[in-house]
């Protein structure tokens, strides 16, 4: 429902169990060329694999409590993996709040497409490093001391790039370009903690980095989102901490910034110091043909007919739902909600996230998960009309001292069920991927599949947002001979003395045109998009030649 609270497929939010998204490119791809196509190759491909090594050790399995402080501090570095992720969510509620135009808040989405987009430089992360500092420690040392400082630096700009409030308003590129590096050193620092996270632990305890993963990132993104949101509102500290009433919240996003800057810094020095990689699981195959064989591999598979038309329709199957997930939480601020009201939503929500997959898996798990997604998929459309009466309903029940409780019931009442429509389709499309990927590559394979559902949910919020000003019809009430089209005209209208009047908010029509192409998309497309569950495995595995 908004970038604080809705639990977007786009990436913006880890979903539990995701932790196998690091490319071991050397390990997934031997020497031998992998070629992709519909030919049979599941024979003659497991005749080629390897056999896995066997690592001897003098020590027998090791129990969780052996491998505690391992746990622990990857639980760390995943928890300010989510501060990034957290604040990045929180900028479209203060940017909402300073009266930012919808076009700005779209041009402000692609801030959170680097955790998309990392498949493309994920084989050089895992690939390149120096061998005396560790694999890992190569990328995640440099990469979170960068952060700490950029961090710190911003905390120095980002009162100024957020505008005064009195005539200058929010720098929105600048805010767009920082933030979008901001999230590319975080994705890049997620490919790192993932690769590790599966040679940190021992094969006993593997399981738990997926724990530490879904923990971690949820606990980060609700120390920089929700609570954040939380502090910083000068209403929500005067109503429930304080005694005496101030014209601030309790922290400042410079604040907040700094204070995580310098755990940043702290944290990745004493990683730097004190914990050591295991030398024996490092690959000592050479790094830059690992490189050139994944890319080549990524490419091949793309061109595979099964796959390049689950991909084309992935990528537009969420388009019926952008509105609804882009947009909704942002008229809900524009109407008077506050934004740390909205984000407090997500508290009573974990259990249910948490939940949630568990039972959804259960009717994933057999050969047909996609008729899941196909029958929730209706259920979730029809969710982006009632989202757009409860935006048309919000002013009509406000008063002086905000919003009665029965309205936030409703709004709670319409988030559970957004998320049981958006995690069946989830879960399921997971599921689907985790069937289809040929397990000789199925790091690269799921993680290429997962990278273009994301992307089919990232693209459709942007282009919702960039829509909704032009959709918008305004007329100048006072002074009929001016226009409302654009900021510019606005204040010709208002220096003639009139005042810009929504008369069609570009929202509902947007709604409604998303509900229609969505329906369009289940009706014709979607029989075709379950007819790939059909497809022999022949169509999804990839041959290698020698």
């Amino acid at each position: 429902m908004s970038p604080a609270i809705a639990a977007k497929e786009g990436g913006r939010q880890r979903r539990p169990g995701s932790h196998h998204h690091c490319l071991d490119v050397r390990s997934e791809v031997p020497p031998a060329l992998a070629l992709c196509g519909d030919g049979p190759a599941g024979g003659e491909a497991e005749a080629l694999l390897p056999p896995e090594p066997e690592t001897p050790t003098a020590r027998g399995p090791r129990g969780c409590r052996a491998e505690l402080g391992s746990v622990l501090l990857l639980l760390a570095l995943y928890v300010l993996q989510g501060i990034p992720l957290g604040l990045a969510g929180s900028v479209p509620l203060i940017l909402q709040s300073k009266n930012a135009s919808y076009t700005e808040q779209a041009f402000f989405s692609f801030v959170f497409w680097p955790f998309s987009l990392k498949l493309l430089w994920a084989p050089l992360v895992d690939a390149v490093y120096l061998r005396r500092f560790g694999r890992r420690k190569s990328w995640l040392v440099p990469t979170q001391y960068v952060l700490g400082l950029f961090m710190i630096y911003l905390s120095t700009q980002v009162d100024l790039l957020l505008g005064d409030g009195q005539g200058r308003g929010p720098d929105v590129v600048a805010l767009t370009v920082t933030f979008f590096l901001f999230e590319f050193l975080a994705a890049t620092q997620d490919i790192a903690v993932d690769g590790w996270a599966l040679t940190m632990l021992s094969r006993e305890n593997v399981g738990y980095a997926s724990t530490c993963n879904s923990v971690g990132q949820t606990a980060g993104y609700f120390l920089g989102n929700v609570l954040f949101l939380a502090l910083e509102s000068a209403s929500f500290c005067n109503k429930y901490l304080r005694f005496q009433p101030q014209p601030r919240g309790i922290v400042t996003l410079s604040d907040f910034l700094f204070f995580w800057g310098a755990v940043f810094l702290i944290t990745t020095t004493l990683v730097a110091l004190l914990k050591k990689e295991n030398k024996e699981l490092t690959p000592t195959k050479e790094e830059t043909k690992g490189i050139t064989d994944t890319y080549k591999l990524l490419f091949s598979i793309i061109k595979m007919p099964a796959v390049l038309t689950f991909c084309l329709l992935i990528l537009t199957a969420k388009v019926g739902f952008s509105a609804a997930d882009a947009v909704t939480g942002l008229k809900l601020v524009e109407e008077g909600v506050p934004k740390e009201h909205l984000a407090l939503l997500a508290v009573p929500m974990v259990p249910l996230q948490i939940i949630l997959p568990l039972i959804i898996s259960k009717y994933t798990a057999g050969p047909q998960p996609l008729n899941t997604f196909y029958k929730a998929m209706p259920f979730r459309l029809l969710l982006g009309l009632e989202f757009a009466f409860l935006v048309w309903w919000t002013p009509r029940v406000r008063h002086e001292g905000g919003f009665p409780i029965y309205y936030y019931v409703v709004v709670l009442l319409s988030y559970a069920l957004h998320q049981i429509s958006l995690y069946s389709m989830y879960v399921a499309i997971m599921a689907f991927n985790a069937k289809v990927s040929d397990p000789l590559i199925g790091g690269t394979y799921m993680t290429l599949l997962n990278t273009v559902s994301n992307l089919g949910g990232n693209w459709p919020s942007t282009v919702a947002l960039w829509l909704v000003d032009p959709l918008t019809i305004k007329e100048c009430i006072g002074a009929p001979e001016q226009a409302c089209g654009n900021a510019l005209e606005a204040e010709l209208c208002t220096k003639a003395g009139g005042s810009c009047v929504t008369t069609l908010d570009g929202y509902y029509v947007e709604s409604v045109i998303c509900v229609i192409l969505g329906f369009g998309w289940w009706f014709l497309l979607g029989p075709k998009f379950k007819k790939l569950q059909d497809e022999g495995q022949s169509s999804w595995k990839c041959k290698r030649t020698n």
